[in-house]
């Protein structure tokens, strides 16, 4: 076993990320991970301090070999760790690439599946359209039920292409040599369409209420054209959701595999709980209150408060250790 390996396997033993080791070593993460890639190897001031830090000595983690029986028992009694692949690694990141636009079309038909009914119940309002309100109510909830049934069908079909790859969620596992490597050149030549993607989406999401603005002041007593405007208002946010989506699904995969971001063993735990608990309470006020125009604003609140709340639960673990 080469150091890099040894050096993933004790990183992610101990429960940490490349930045949160990085953070120990006075190091960047890029330095991390070209130790992991077996592109670079640390100096022996690091490797002394990587030796105190995890508790091994600096012949261990030179050497080869283990270094003595007492290690090599040590490290065959920690619990089995799921080993994965150069192909597993990259037959994973074909099929999330594979599912990234179907989840973003999806997702664009669950917020955008009020519209026709919001537009209807307006329409029912002026005798000259001839649509009564039970026509407009049945019309629309058939169509924002077509919508979701769609887009449930969309995500089902794209969970089944990565089911095999569910452990990478929710389990720590540790890469064979060189996954680390071919991972983070994948997800370098991404970053700038994902920056690209996320700028122009929280654009749209801020330009998104000038179309309820310009209702206001061209005719605020006209309710269809102030309804017309809310459903502009709801197809651009959508259009943003479906930049985020489609890049945010491929840099998702980069982190699983690297075991970043909202896939250290401290994230994996918390989106179990965190996202099902948003959602209970985005469908819980919307169906109680019917005031669809305005809950969406709960994912974005989600979204926003996501990070902030992973990172303090990452230093109050790290100060409890």
């Amino acid at each position: 076993m080469i150091f890099a390996d040894k050096l993933i396997q004790l990183r992610k033993k101990s429960g940490w990320s490349q930045e949160e080791l990085a953070e120990q070593m006075n190091v960047s993460r890029q330095s991390v991970s070209k130790w992991e890639g077996a592109q670079t190897i640390p100096d022996l001031e690091k490797i002394v301090r990587l030796s105190e830090l995890f508790g091994v000595s600096t012949d261990y983690l030179l050497k080869d070999e283990l270094g003595s029986a007492d290690m090599a028992a040590s490290v065959e009694d920690s619990s089995p760790v799921r080993r994965v692949s150069m192909e597993e690694a990259s037959a994973f990141l074909s099929a999330k690439a594979g599912t990234a636009n179907p989840i973003a079309w999806g997702v664009f038909l669950c917020i955008t599946s009020p519209v026709v009914l919001l537009l209807l119940a307006a329409m029912s309002e002026e005798p000259r359209w001839g649509i009564s309100e039970n026509m407009a109510a049945g019309m629309g909830i058939i169509t924002l039920l077509v919508q979701i049934a769609a887009a449930v069908a969309i995500f089902i079909l794209s969970g089944r292409r990565t089911t095999a790859y569910g452990y990478m969620e929710k389990e720590t596992f540790e890469t064979e040599y060189g996954v680390c490597g071919m991972v983070n050149a994948r997800k370098e030549a991404f970053k700038e369409r994902y920056m690209r993607n996320n700028v122009i989406g929280v654009v749209l999401c801020i330009l998104s209420i000038v179309p309820l603005f310009a209702a206001v002041i061209i005719n605020e007593e006209n309710d269809l054209l102030v309804v017309a405007m809310v459903a502009c208002m709801f197809l651009v946010v959508a259009f943003a959701v479906v930049l985020f989506v489609r890049v945010g699904v491929l840099w998702g995969s980069y982190q699983m595999l690297l075991q970043e971001g909202d896939y250290t063993r401290a994230g994996k735990r918390m989106n179990a709980v965190y996202w099902p608990v948003v959602t209970a309470i985005y469908l819980g006020y919307s169906f109680l209150s019917g005031d669809w125009k305005i809950s969406w604003v709960i994912w974005v609140v989600a979204g926003v408060l996501d990070p902030a709340i992973l990172y303090a639960v990452e230093q109050w673990q790290k100060k409890t250790k």
